[in-house]
């Protein structure tokens, strides 16, 4: 399995010796990435509706968010830092295919009803800033894939930074609107206790919940703490744990303070006027200049929402391209992931202004937030189980009081949903003009998931989470029968990745050398601790990696064939040929997977680079 974000994987140092500000600065950036997640504009639709429907009575909504959200992102740091593993390729690892399949779906779902909004969100900002149709605005974040190949390309830091930059502006830009909107403080206080005027309050409560804890944002915190190359040790995982959290409280209360000043706005310039369905973004771009009384209080929310929306699309990108490799296990050009989960955003939302209008945007803005929220049990349960698991965590899974709030606010969550989804489907099926079949098969999917959401309860309780070695490796060959040739070489190196290629490549080798031939079988571990720590590394990847090429010499052995092994670390196109000239081997025989041109591209090459710069003739095998 590749590792996490491999362009970025392990590329900052940390010095374990650092105290103090240095060593806090090392550890911050991965939070304020997840935290424009959370202020995004899917985030800016449920406050606004929230405040100009409710006042501040759902402040406290927003708080205990906060918390949910601070709590599971920790977690999800907890699961990144010890296992270096993101949560998409701890699920991969833990459950039956098909559930991991059923699981990428709903994973996709997630990230298409987040990057709808984000890019919609976008849109609105740049219509209201320059004029420009929503149509143009939402095509214009095809741009955001180049930015993000930019900003990538110049390391996870200058990425950072970006990001942080924008998160300035949308502060300031708030800061300014609450010093003109001048709101009551006492009603804000009294907006911390709890409580729900009514069923549409529910209804935006659940969005907002939706709209704060996100489900990408778990798998990609679980993959941007892997930035960071922590040294694996008690100390040092210990260490990495702390200073992510403080990097995660700081960020998440950024977040907190944005999404509550939208909430206090909208409270304070409609609500408190009578204006109780000022639920469109456009609407509160236009009112504002002449209920507030500056012309710059419209300028600056158009500002906020166009940097809010770019830097959610660049993280929501990434979470797309953590999601699709973590679950399906698909090595493909950077560059190919970011076009497919940028198309899977504008698809949708070109088609919901072309055949909806721009009148229904708002609308779903919201119900996308509720989509997201609808998808968190699908991805918090899991994250629950794995940091709870001794075996998994190696001393560092969750315990006591810790374990009991998790568990606590992932049935909150789930909760509020079934609720929501079954009034939904109850509203449903009440529609006269729908037929009987499509209300059953709605009614059979609801009940699907719901019995989806038990079993990911209820799974560890009687199989270990833990899969067997051919979840990782599901192409292990039944080798060969019996070869007896002519021995035409003394020594043959042979490449394997596990995968179908392997069986034609030892096919040929052991037909060339016959049963008087030395054989080495070489495979490299690609992981990024096997990057940073080379032979030192224990990680589970390298464990399953080393049982299965032990596997293959044991078959080899049987059949009579003298068969060593040797496994590599880090880059394969750098081990790969240091381990071959270091050998006494005379040829190099390597299985190839049978693209070229365009899937080269997509997929990317290994022999190019090694046949040119190994010692001893390369002998390609197509599959």
């Amino acid at each position: 399995m590749s590792k996490s974000l491999e362009e970025v994987h392990g590329s900052i140092g940390v010095d374990p010796k650092a105290k103090g500000f240095r060593a806090i600065l090392a550890f911050f950036g991965p939070a304020y990435m997840i935290s424009v997640g959370y202020m995004d504009p899917g985030n800016w639709a449920t406050d606004l509706a929230g405040g100009s429907q409710f006042g501040y009575a759902l402040l406290w909504v927003l708080a205990m968010s906060n918390a949910m959200a601070l709590l599971l992102q920790s977690l999800s740091a907890r699961l990144g830092v010890v296992t270096q593993h993101d949560l998409a390729q701890a699920s991969r690892e833990s459950y039956p295919k098909n559930i991991t399949i059923i699981l990428y779906v709903l994973a996709e779902v997630a990230i298409a009803a987040c990057d709808l909004a984000e890019v919609l969100g976008m849109a609105i900002g740049l219509h209201l800033l320059t004029g420009c149709s929503l149509l143009v605005g939402v095509l214009f974040t095809v741009l955001d894939t180049f930015l993000l190949l930019f900003l990538i390309n110049k390391g996870i830091r200058k990425m950072e930074a970006f990001i942080i930059a924008l998160i300035a502006i949308i502060g300031c830009s708030f800061v300014f609107e609450l010093y003109v909107a001048q709101p009551d403080l006492n009603e804000i206080a009294l907006g911390f206790i709890p409580s729900l005027p009514n069923d549409a309050a529910l209804y935006i409560a659940i969005g907002i919940i939706g709209a704060t804890v996100m489900p990408h944002n778990l798998y990609l915190h679980s993959s941007l703490v892997q930035t960071r190359r922590v040294v694996p040790t008690t100390e040092g995982i210990r260490r990495a744990l702390k200073y992510n959290f403080y990097d995660s409280f700081i960020a998440l209360n950024l977040a907190f303070f944005v999404n509550a000043a939208i909430l206090i706005l909208a409270a304070s310039a409609f609500f408190n006027r009578g204006m109780f369905e000022v639920a469109e973004i456009q609407d509160a771009h236009r009112l504002l200049a002449p209920l507030l009384g500056s012309t710059w209080a419209p300028i600056l929310f158009a500002v906020a929402l166009i940097a809010a929306g770019q830097s959610s699309t660049i993280t929501g990108t990434l979470a797309g391209q953590i999601i699709m490799e973590g679950y399906l296990n698909l090595r493909i050009q950077p560059w190919v992931r970011r076009i497919i989960t940028r198309l899977i955003a504008i698809v949708p939302a070109v088609f919901a202004i072309v055949f909806m209008g721009d009148q229904a945007v708002g609308k779903l803005l919201i119900f996308s937030q509720v989509i997201l929220s609808i998808q968190l049990g699908f991805a918090i349960i899991p994250l629950i189980h794995f940091v709870s698991d001794p075996l998994k965590m190696k001393g560092f899974e969750i315990k006591g009081l810790i374990k009991f709030l998790s568990w606590l606010v992932a049935f909150i969550i789930v909760g509020l949903n079934l609720k929501l989804v079954y009034e939904e489907l109850l509203t449903f099926s009440a529609q006269p003009n729908i037929s009987v079949m499509i209300i059953i098969l709605v009614w059979l999917f609801a009940i699907g998931l719901v019995g989806l959401l038990f079993y990911l309860i209820v799974k560890p309780l009687f199989k270990p989470m833990e899969t067997a070695i051919d979840n990782h490796s599901p192409h292990l060959p039944a080798l060969l029968s019996s070869h007896v040739t002519n021995q035409k070489r003394q020594c043959f190196a042979i490449t394997v990745d596990f995968s179908d290629a392997d069986e034609k490549a030892i096919h040929y080798a052991l037909d060339l050398g016959g049963k008087q031939a030395q054989y080495l079988l070489i495979h490299v571990v690609e992981s990024v601790g096997a990057i940073v720590y080379g032979n030192s590394i224990q990680d589970h990847e390298t464990h399953v990696d080393e049982q299965l090429l032990k596997s293959y010499q044991t078959q080899l052995r049987a059949l009579g064939y003298q068969v060593d092994i040797k496994l590599g670390y880090g880059n394969p196109k750098q081990a790969l040929v240091q381990i071959v000239n270091s050998s006494n081997c005379d040829i190099l025989v390597m299985g190839t997977h049978g693209h070229k041109g365009i899937k080269d591209w997509v997929f990317g090459t290994t022999v190019n680079r090694i046949r040119h710069r190994v010692q001893i003739p390369v002998l390609l095998i197509n599959k």
